[in-house]
């Protein structure tokens, strides 16, 4: 499997991306993350050829957090730095949208660029909580307009299902990707959102492919836990009744593990390779917080699944569909158990 993918001619990412959502402050519920193991573990990471990091202007401490390994990755070399792809999302909180304007738009996309001290974004992913609250068109248009000015390389989005991505397109917005859940637990970008990212040239970004580590050796047998290390396991617990529940959980490890041994890796290398092959999807995001998961992370790109592989696969899931809808859909749903969850006020935070 190829280790890199080009999202236009002149930009290329890797196909495993550095997912930052696990170093937010506030995010652990139980262990906070050691933060010198977390950056040698990104060290390590672009060592070892993974260049590509993604983070959110939502995600409390984290532009921050990679703007200082840039800046120590680095060092005396420019060409090093020039070498890291920085992905980062504008997301204006829930209570800001109404107001949102230019200034607004300008201020965020500034704070992003003095955080991780760069000249210009790499790719600036886009997420609107609430399509029923107007300005979200008008919104990207201003993001274009700081993409002509030079603040941003590329325009993508965030959880955009296909009648808003449509919308964008169609008002001239450039949306190389779109960064969504995709799993074997979470099929919804298969609800039409694949098809029409194949008509536009429009690529995925997958977060959620091993959801949240639930898809591992480590819950092999287990039972389901009273409560969760992180908000990540709340969020992916959720999936799981959507999917058939635990039992249908511990059905999909057996049969993941099964495979893994035959090709001599983890499970979660399975499941990462198995979104990975999945059509317009250009990469997985996957959270390494230490320098020891590197290695792991790497045998994904050994994993060549055959057609016995598949056939098995395709079989389990034929017999649990998951989730219905669009992708993002069940998180919209005002006052539902998945939108309860969510923290839609971190703009300032």
């Amino acid at each position: 499997m190829e280790r890199r993918i080009k999202l236009t001619e002149d930009y290329s990412i890797s196909k495993i991306i550095n997912g930052g959502w696990q170093l937010a402050k506030g995010h652990a519920l139980i262990q906070e993350v050691d933060y010198e193991d977390a950056m040698k573990g990104l060290f390590a990471l672009a060592e070892a050829g993974f260049t590509t990091f993604d983070c959110a202007d939502i995600y409390t401490g984290v532009e921050e957090f990679l703007g200082t390994f840039l800046k120590r990755y680095a060092g005396s070399s420019p060409s090093k730095k020039r070498g890291i792809q920085i992905h980062t999302k504008f997301v204006p909180d829930m209570a800001d949208l109404g107001r949102v304007d230019r200034k607004y738009v300008e201020t965020i996309i500034d704070r992003s660029l003095k955080r991780l001290g760069v000249e210009r974004l790499d790719l600036v992913q886009f997420h609107w909580w609430d399509y029923e609250v107007p300005g979200y068109v008008e919104t990207a248009l201003i993001l274009k307009d700081l993409q002509a000015a030079g603040k941003i390389r590329l325009i993508g989005t965030t959880n955009f299902d296909v009648p808003h991505l449509k919308t964008l397109t169609e008002a001239g917005v450039p949306v190389v990707t779109n960064q969504i859940q995709y799993s074997l637990f979470d099929r919804r970008p298969e609800h039409g959102l694949i098809d029409f990212c194949a008509e536009t040239g429009t690529k995925l970004l997958c977060y959620g492919s091993i959801a949240g580590g639930f898809i591992s050796e480590r819950w092999i047998g287990k039972e389901r836990p009273s409560e969760y290390e992180n908000r990540s396991l709340v969020k992916y617990a959720l999936i799981i009744d959507e999917f058939g529940g635990w039992d249908a959980f511990q059905e999909l490890l057996s049969l993941l593990g099964s495979i893994a041994a035959k090709h001599q890796v983890k499970i979660p290398n399975i499941a990462q390779a198995w979104v990975l092959s999945r059509p317009e999807v250009a990469a997985v995001i996957v959270g390494v917080r230490s320098a020891r998961h590197v290695t792991d992370a790497g045998k994904t790109f050994t994993v060549v699944l055959d057609n016995d592989d598949y056939s098995r696969i395709d079989a389990f899931l034929a017999a649990h569909p998951g989730a219905e809808g669009d992708t993002y859909g069940l998180e919209r749903i005002k006052g539902g158990k998945h939108a309860s969850i969510l923290k839609t006020n971190l703009s300032n935070a």
